[in-house]
C-alpha cells in the first residue's frame, strides 16, 4: 500500500544560476583552455550548461556531478603555463568533479572574474548537487530530463537534429519507424532534418516515446481491470482496483470531473512520484539519532586512499572528499614517514608499491568535505608507523580546529558512548592510546624537551601492536604482509629513552645521535607509534587487542573496540554469534577486507550487519554487489552514514541468533513476491536481456541466483517478460533484507542494478528505476513489476488468516441461509431452532461448522446439546451467538491437520531412506578403506616373514634368535600402527569380521 508523503525532490536552484555568468574554462583530461564561456543551470538544476561563441552548447548531468570546491593545486602549473599566475588565481577557481563513480573522475576548472562570484558559484552548486533525493525521481521526471538533453542538443543553427532522436532510441528499432512516429506527431522527419527547440514540447516527447516504445504491458493491466469493454475507467473500477495496491490517488481534477481515467492517463500514474517503489519519507532523516553509537550501523571505508589494487596500487587526495560526499562516515588513513629530508609524513599503503600522497593534503581535504552532505560524526581510523615528526600530529591535526574532538564530552565521562547528535560535526580519532601514567609521563618528557629548545627532537611512544592485531601477529601480516610488530617497551626502556631526552636537554647527545638511536631502535621494534600528543586526543574509539567475548563483558568499557579482519570475523560467527551480537550492543567493532584480496574485491558484508558489526569497512572504489549492497543500505535516513539497529540488537535484554531459522521474537516474518512484467530503454544496443531477482538477509532469508526471467532476445528497448512471481516464502527479518533486482544482457553483463531494503519497500505494481555498477541513476532504464507484501503464514493456516482478513467469506453454510432469508425480510427470531441431526444435510453443515471451528466463526454444531439451547437464549436476548471452546480431538479431525500430518510423514519416510542409502554407500566406502588397509598389513607382514624366514635356512636357526626378536617387534609395532589407523578414524564406526584379528 503506498503511503501518502509529499515527495518535493526538486531544490530551488538560485536565479544567478539560472541567468549564468562567464567564466574561463579549462579541461584537465584534455587540457582544453577556453576563455569567455557562459555558465548557466537549468531551473530544475538537471544539467550545468556552457558555451563559447560560435560553438555548441555542451553540458554535465548534474547526477554526475560528484563536488565542487574552490581553488585546486593541481590547476596552478597548468594555468601559470598559460599566463595565469597564482596571484592571479586565488579565490577564483572554481573546481567542479564529475564522473559515474567514485574512481573515475574529470576536472573542469572555471576561473571567474573576482573572488565573489566563485564563493557564490560553489555555495549554489553545492546546494543543488548534494541532492539524495534527485536519485530517486520517478520514469516521469527522468523523461523530462533526457527531453531537456536533446534539447540542449542543439547544432550551430540553434535546432534539434533528427540524428540525436534516432541515436537514442535506435534499439531494436529500424530509423524508419522513428522517421514514421515523428510524421504522425507533426515533427520534421527527414533523416537530415532539424526541428525547432520550440515545436519539440515535453507532451511532444512523450507521445513520441510512447510511439516508440509502446506499453502494451500496461494495456493489458488496463483490459484487465476493466474487463477489456471500455477504453477507460470509471471512478468505481478505479476506487476498486486502488484498494488493492494503494491508498491514495488524486487523479488530474479534469478528468475527476469525468469520472473517467484513459489508459494513457494510467500509465502516467503509475510512473510519477506518487507510485514510488520505496516508502519516500525513508528517504529523509526519520530515524533517531540520540542513541549510543555503537547502536548504529556505520558506513565505513577500508585503504580510503587507494583508486585500485592494494598491491601497486595509485594513492589519491581525491578519494577522500569523493567517499566522505557519498556519506562514508569512518575512513582510514595509514601514515608512514615520508623520503624527503624533513621526512614529511604521507600516507600510502606501506612497502606494497602504491604511490603516495601528503598527510596534510589529505586533512585538508577531509576538512572541506566531512560535513558537507552528513553534519553526523567522522571517525578517523589510524594506522600510525611515523617514526618521528611533531608536525604530524600539532601543524597537520590542527588544521581540524574546533572540528577534532579532543577531549570527551563532559555529559558523557561515565556513560555509554554519546549519540550522533552529541557529537554533529565532530572529527573522532580512532587509535591506540597510551596508558594513563605513561601518557603523563611523556606528556612531562616532551613539555621538557620543548622548553629546551625548536633543536630538540620530539620523544615517540613505541607500541606492541598495529591498532588492526586482534590475535596474533599473523592474522595481522595477512592483511598487511609489510608490517612487523616487536613488543611492548619495558619499564626499563621507558627510562633509557627518558635518559636520552635528558641528555639531549644537557647536551650531552647530538640531534643526530637521537635519530640514529631512534631508527635503530626502530628497525628491530615495532612500527606503530603512539605520539602522546596524539593520544590524548583518542576518547571514544580506543582500539584494544580483542582477548575474548567473556573478557570484554567483564570489563565493560565502552569505549574500548577492537578490529577483525573479514576471516577472524566470520570465525567467531561461527562459533560465538550470539555473544558478537551482544559485544555489538556495548561497543563497536570493525571488520577489514583480508589481506589476499590484493585485487580490493569486497566480501559480503550482510553476514556482519547481521551480527550488529558497526563498521563493516568497504574498498569504496570497487563497485562491486558487496559495495552495491552498501551503497543501497545507507541510500536511507537521508543518506547520513548512520543507521540505528533493530531494537533487538540493542537491547541487553534481548537475545539474538543471527543463523536463527525461525521468527524473531515481537518481529512478523513476511512474505514477499515480485512479477516482473517488462523493461523499458534497457539499453540503446539490439541484444537480449534478462534479470535477476535476488533477497540478501539473514542467511535463511537469503536467495541467490534461484528467480530469474527468460531471455528476451533482440530487444533492449521495450522487453516484454511477464514471468510468473518470485515467491519469496518466509522472510523472518525484514528490517535486515534486501531485494535486489539486476538486469543483464546476452553476454551476462550487467546492464543496470538496483538495492531496495525490503522494509522501505511498496507493493503493488511499480517502475524500478535502476543504477549502474556505481549506484548512480541510469537516465531511463526501468523495470515495471508487481510486488506483493504480506505476513508470512505457515503452512496449514492460510485458511485462519483468509477469514480473519474477510469473515463474511468464511460464514458458516446456516449463518449464510439466514443472511439470505434476511435479505427477504425474514427476520432472525422468526427462525426456530431444531436439533442438528435431524436431516442428512445437517451432517454435512456439522462438518463444514467443525472446518470453521478454527476461524472466526460459528462452530454451534461441535457441541449440539448445550451449546443448541444456550445459542438460543442468547439469540433471544442479546441476538449473538457464543462461540465454544474447541477440543483438540476436534481440531485433529480436520482436514488440514490430516492433509499436513501425511505431508510430514511422507517427508519422514523419505528423509528416512535417504538416511539409509547414504548410510549404506558411506558404510561400502569405509569397508573398502579397511580392507586396503588390512592387505597392506597382510603384504607388509607377509614381507618381514619371508626375509626372516629365509635368513633362518641361510644361517641356521640357532644363529637367527636376535634376528626372529627383532622380526617380532616388527611386526608387533606394524599390527599397532595398522590398529590406530584403523581405531583412530571417527567417522569409521563399524568394522568388518575379517578385520577384528588386526583390531
Amino acid at each position: 500500500m503506498a503511503k501518502p508523503y509529499e515527495f518535493n525532490w526538486q531544490k530551488e536552484v538560485p536565479s544567478f544560476l539560472q541567468e549564468g555568468a562567464v567564466f574561463d574554462r579549462y579541461e584537465e583530461e584534455s587540457f582544453v583552455f577556453e576563455p569567455n564561456c557562459l555558465f548557466k543551470v537549468d531551473e530544475f538544476g538537471f544539467f550545468l550548461t556552457w558555451r563559447s561563441e560560435g560553438k555548441v552548447w555542451l553540458r554535465k548531468s548534474k547526477l554526475f556531478l560528484l563536488s565542487v570546491r574552490m581553488k585546486d593545486p593541481k590547476i596552478l602549473a597548468a594555468l601559470e603555463a598559460i599566463g595565469k599566475s597564482e596571484n592571479d588565481l586565488e579565490g577564483r577557481v572554481v573546481c567542479v568533479c564529475s564522473g559515474t563513480d567514485l574512481v573515475n573522475i574529470s576536472f573542469t576548472y572555471m576561473v571567474a572574474e573576482n573572488s565573489e562570484v566563485t564563493k557564490q558559484w560553489v555555495e549554489g552548486l553545492r546546494s543543488i548537487i548534494h541532492n539524495f533525493r534527485a536519485n530517486n525521481v520517478s520514469p516521469m521526471t527522468c523523461l523530462k530530463k533526457h527531453w531537456m538533453k536533446l534539447a540542449f542538443m542543439t547544432n550551430t543553427n540553434g535546432k534539434i537534429p533528427v540524428r540525436s532522436i534516432t541515436r537514442t532510441f535506435a534499439s531494436g528499432k529500424t530509423e524508419k519507424v522513428i522517421f514514421q512516429a515523428l510524421k504522425e506527431l507533426g515533427l520534421p522527419s527527414g533523416k537530415n532534418d532539424e526541428i525547432e527547440p520550440a515545436a519539440f514540447t515535453y507532451e511532444k516527447f512523450y507521445e513520441l516515446t510512447q510511439k516508440i516504445c509502446p506499453r502494451t504491458d500496461i494495456e493489458d493491466l488496463f483490459k484487465k481491470i476493466n474487463g477489456d469493454k471500455t477504453d477507460y475507467l470509471t471512478v468505481d473500477q478505479l476506487v476498486s482496483f486502488l484498494n488493492e495496491i494503494i491508498e491514495m490517488y488524486e487523479p488530474d481534477e479534469d478528468l475527476k470531473k469525468k469520472g473517467q481515467i484513459s489508459s494513457d492517463g494510467f500509465c502516467r500514474y503509475l510512473m510519477s512520484d506518487e507510485n514510488a517503489p520505496v516508502f519516500l519519507d525513508r528517504l529523509e532523516l526519520y530515524q533517531e539519532m540520540d542513541h549510543p553509537l555503537a547502536h548504529y550501523f556505520i558506513s565505513s571505508s577500508h585503504n580510503t586512499y587507494l583508486t585500485g589494487r592494494q598491491f601497486g596500487g595509485k594513492s589519491s587526495v581525491e578519494m577522500y572528499r569523493q567517499v566522505l560526499l557519498a556519506g562514508c562516515r569512518c575512513v582510514e588513513l595509514d601514515c608512514w614517514d615520508g623520503k624527503g629530508e624533513d621526512q614529511e609524513p604521507i600516507i600510502t599503503h606501506g612497502k606494497a608499491m602504491c604511490t603516495d600522497i601528503l598527510f596534510k593534503d589529505v586533512i585538508q581535504a577531509i576538512k572541506e568535505t566531512a560535513f558537507v552532505t552528513s553534519e553526523y560524526p567522522v571517525i578517523l581510523s589510524f594506522e600510525n608507523h611515523c617514526r618521528y615528526n611533531d608536525s604530524f600530529y600539532s601543524k597537520s591535526l590542527n588544521l581540524f580546529g574546533d572540528l577534532l574532538l579532543k577531549q570527551a564530552l563532559e555529559s558523557h565521562l561515565s556513560r555509554p558512548l554519546p549519540s550522533p547528535n552529541d557529537l554533529k560535526r565532530k572529527i573522532l580519532i580512532k587509535n591506540k592510546r597510551l596508558k594513563p601514567e605513561v601518557e603523563k609521563k611523556q606528556l612531562e618528557a616532551l613539555k621538557s624537551m620543548m622548553e629546551a629548545g625548536e633543536s630538540a627532537a620530539p620523544v615517540n611512544i613505541l607500541e606492541d601492536d598495529n591498532e588492526e592485531e586482534i590475535e596474533s601477529a599473523e592474522q595481522e601480516e595477512e592483511a598487511h604482509p609489510e608490517y612487523k610488530y616487536g613488543n611492548e617497551l619495558s619499564a626499563d626502556d621507558l627510562g633509557h629513552k627518558e635518559a636520552i631526552a635528558n641528555s639531549v636537554k644537557k647536551g650531552l647527545v647530538t640531534i643526530e645521535d637521537e635519530q640514529a638511536w631512534m631508527a635503530s631502535y626502530k628497525y628491530v621494534g615495532a612500527t606503530t607509534n603512539i605520539h602522546p600528543y596524539l593520544s590524548t586526543m583518542i576518547n571514544y574509539a580506543q582500539p584494544v587487542k580483542f582477548q575474548g567475548f567473556h573478557v570484554a563483558e567483564e570489563r565493560n568499557i565502552h569505549y574500548n573496540m577492537s578490529s577483525f579482519n573479514e576471516s577472524v570475523g566470520l570465525g567467531y560467527l561461527k562459533t560465538h554469534a550470539i555473544e558478537f551480537v551482544n559485544y555489538n550492543k556495548r561497543q563497536m567493532s570493525r571488520i577489514y577486507p583480508k589481506g589476499g584480496r590484493v585485487d580490493s574485491s569486497n566480501y559480503m558484508p550482510q553476514i556482519f550487519w547481521n551480527a550488529g558489526c558497526q563498521m563493516v569497512s568497504l574498498n569504496y572504489q570497487t563497485p562491486d554487489l558487496a559495495m552495491q549492497l552498501n551503497q543501497g543500505k545507507f541510500e536511507y535516513n537521508g543518506s547520513c552514514g548512520y543507521l540505528l539497529k533493530p531494537d533487538f540488537m540493542r537491547r541487553p535484554d534481548r537475545t539474538f541468533d543471527p543463523f536463527s531459522e525461525t521468527p524473531v521474537d515481537g518481529v512478523i516474518a513476511a512474505t514477499c513476491s515480485v512479477q516482473v512484467i517488462s523493461g523499458q530503454f534497457l539499453s540503446d544496443k539490439k541484444i537480449g536481456t534478462y534479470v535477476e531477482v535476488d533477497m540478501y538477509g539473514l542467511p535463511t532469508d537469503t536467495i541467490r541466483k534461484e528467480f530469474r526471467t527468460r531471455m528476451v532476445m533482440n530487444n533492449g528497448l521495450n522487453p516484454v517478460y511477464n514471468e510468473e512471481s518470485f515467491v519469496f516464502r518466509k522472510v523472518i527479518l525484514p528490517d535486515l533484507a534486501v531485494l535486489r533486482i539486476a538486469v543483464y544482457d546476452d553476454n551476462n553483463k550487467l546492464i543496470g542494478q538496483r538495492i531496495l531494503p525490503l522494509d522501505g519497500l511498496q507493493a503493488g505494481y511499480r517502475h524500478i528505476s535502476l543504477r549502474n555498477e556505481g549506484n548512480k541513476p541510469l537516465s531511463l532504464p526501468t523495470i515495471f513489476c508487481n510486488i506483493v507484501l504480506k505476513t508470512y503464514v505457515p503452512d496449514g493456516f492460510g485458511d485462519i488468516v483468509d477469514a480473519l482478513s474477510d469473515p463474511k467469506k468464511f460464514l458458516s453454510i446456516t449463518e449464510k441461509r439466514a443472511d439470505q432469508m434476511r435479505a427477504m425480510g425474514i427476520e432472525t427470531s422468526d427462525i426456530a431452532d431444531v436439533p442438528s441431526d435431524t436431516s442428512k444435510n445437517d451432517k454435512k453443515g456439522k462438518a463444514n461448522t467443525a472446518k470453521a471451528s478454527v476461524t472466526p466463526q460459528s462452530s454451534s454444531e461441535l457441541r449440539p446439546t448445550t451449546t443448541a439451547a444456550l445459542g438460543a437464549g442468547l439469540e433471544a436476548k442479546k441476538g449473538i451467538e457464543l462461540i465454544p471452546q474447541v477440543r483438540i480431538e476436534d481440531l485433529k479431525q480436520m482436514k488440514a491437520y490430516l492433509k499436513h500430518l501425511k505431508k510430514q510423514q511422507k517427508e519422514l519416510n523419505s528423509l528416512k531412506k535417504k538416511h539409509a542409502k547414504e548410510h549404506s554407500t558411506m558404510q561400502k566406502l569405509h569397508c573398502t578403506q579397511v580392507d586396503k588397509i588390512v592387505a597392506q598389513y597382510d603384504k607388509e607382514k607377509s614381507t618381514h616373514e619371508k626375509i626372516l624366514e629365509k635368513a633362518m635356512k641361510k644361517k641356521g636357526g640357532s644363529n637367527c634368535l636376535e634376528m626372529k626378536k627383532e622380526t617380532e617387534i616388527k611386526i608387533q609395532t606394524l599390527t599397532s600402527d595398522h590398529k590406530s589407523k584403523i581405531l583412530g578414524d571417527e567417522l569409521i564406526t563399524w568394522i568388518p569380521p575379517k578385520t577384528q584379528e588386526i583390531v
